[in-house]
C-alpha cells in the first residue's frame, strides 16, 4: 500500500510502499484511511523522542480519520463500514495513519457524526484531544482568567475555543496577523509574541497559564496569581512558587472525549482549519509542519 514515513535505513521522511496491515486483533479495528493529520509531534516520532511503537519501515502519523474495514473479537459499537476517528498511541500495527490502511484500538477511536466530514475529522484528534485534556485538568470556571501561549497553533485555537464558550477569560501570545481570527473564536486579548517584552503588555494575576509555545513558561509563571496553575505542554513546566501548581502534560488517546470533541465540530461550535493535500506532498508537508511554516492551517494528508 502506499504510504509516507521512514525506512529501515534512514530517518529521512520518503514515499514508501509498504505491506497491508494484519488482520484486526482482538478489540482492533481496521481502518481505511481517508484524511490523515500532521503534527509537529510527528517529528519525534522519528527521534523515538515520542515511542509511539513505530517498526520502520513504517509509515507515521498519529492521528486520522476513515472507514472501518474489519472489527476484531470482542469490538462493539463499530462496524464495517462506520466513518470514524481516532488518534492511537502507540500504534498496534506498528505503523501510522500516513497510508492507505493503519490498525488501531477500537476504544480510541469515535464515530464520525454527520456533518464532518473526513479532512476536518483528521485535523481533530491531537489538537483537539491535548487542549481538552489540559483544561479539564486546570478545571476553570466561569469568569476565570487563561493565559494561553501560541493561540494561534492547531491546539491553542481549540483551546481558545473550548475555553471561552465556557466562560472563561482568554489572553493568548500570537502573531499579530493573527488577531482578528483569534478573537474571532473567543480571545480577548491577543499579544504579539514577537515583542520581546510581551509578558509587561498583559495584566497579571491570571489564575492559570497553557504553555503550548516551547521557551515561554518563564515567561508565563510571574503572570499566573499565588495559588494558581500552570500547565505545560512542552514538557518544560518550572518549579512551582507563590503556591502555584505547575505541571507537564502528555497527551492520552481517549475516544470518549473525542466524541465530545467531533460533535462539537460537526455542530460548528467547534472551528477548524484544514488545508488538504495529497499524501505525495507528505514529505514537503512534514518539512513545512516542524519548520513552523503551517500559517495556522492544520496540514491533512489525502493518500487517495
Amino acid at each position: 500500500m502506499k504510504a509516507c514515513g521512514v525506512s529501515t535505513a534512514e530517518k529521512e521522511v520518503v514515499l514508501l510502499e509498504l505491506p497491508e496491515p494484519s488482520s484486526p486483533k482482538p478489540g482492533q479495528i481496521l481502518v481505511e484511511v481517508e484524511a490523515a493529520g500532521v503534527g509537529p509531534w510527528d517529528e519525534l516520532e522519528i527521534d523515538a523522542s515520542w515511542d509511539v511503537g513505530l517498526r520502520p519501515p513504517a509509515a507515521l502519523g498519529v492521528e486520522g480519520a476513515g472507514k472501518v474495514l474489519a472489527v476484531g473479537a470482542g469490538v462493539t459499537g463499530f462496524a464495517v463500514g462506520d466513518r470514524v476517528l481516532a488518534h492511537e498511541a502507540p500504534l498496534p500495527g506498528g505503523s501510522g495513519f500516513w497510508a492507505e490502511r493503519v490498525l488501531i484500538n477500537a476504544d480510541h477511536a469515535a464515530a464520525c457524526p454527520p456533518g464532518l466530514d473526513a479532512v476536518q475529522a483528521a485535523a481533530l484528534p491531537v489538537n483537539g484531544l491535548t487542549a481538552l485534556q489540559a483544561l479539564e485538568k486546570l478545571d476553570l470556571s466561569r469568569g476565570q482568567r487563561l493565559l494561553i501561549t501560541n493561540g494561534g497553533g492547531g491546539t491553542g485555537a481549540l483551546a481558545i475555543q473550548l475555553a471561552a464558550v465556557n466562560g472563561i477569560e482568554v489572553t493568548t501570545t500570537a502573531s499579530a496577523t493573527a488577531t482578528e481570527r483569534l478573537t474571532g473564536l473567543g480571545a480577548t486579548e491577543v499579544v504579539d509574541y514577537h515583542d520581546p517584552n510581551w509578558s509587561t503588555k498583559v495584566r497579571g494575576g491570571f489564575d492559570a497559564a497553557l504553555i503550548i509555545a516551547a521557551g515561554t513558561a518563564d515567561a508565563a509563571l510571574p503572570l499566573v496569581r499565588d495559588g494558581g496553575q500552570l500547565c505545560s505542554l512542552t514538557s518544560d513546566a518550572p518549579p512551582e512558587e507563590r503556591g502555584i501548581t505547575s505541571w507537564d502534560l502528555y497527551l492520552e488517546p481517549n475516544g470518549a472525549q473525542l466524541v465530545q470533541l467531533a460533535e462539537q465540530a460537526a455542530a460548528g461550535t467547534l472551528k477548524l482549519a484544514p488545508e488538504p493535500l495529497p499524501l505525495s506532498e507528505g514529505p514537503a508537508a512534514f518539512t513545512q509542519v516542524v519548520a513552523g511554516r503551517a500559517g495556522g492551517k492544520k496540514i491533512v494528508l489525502i493518500p487517495a
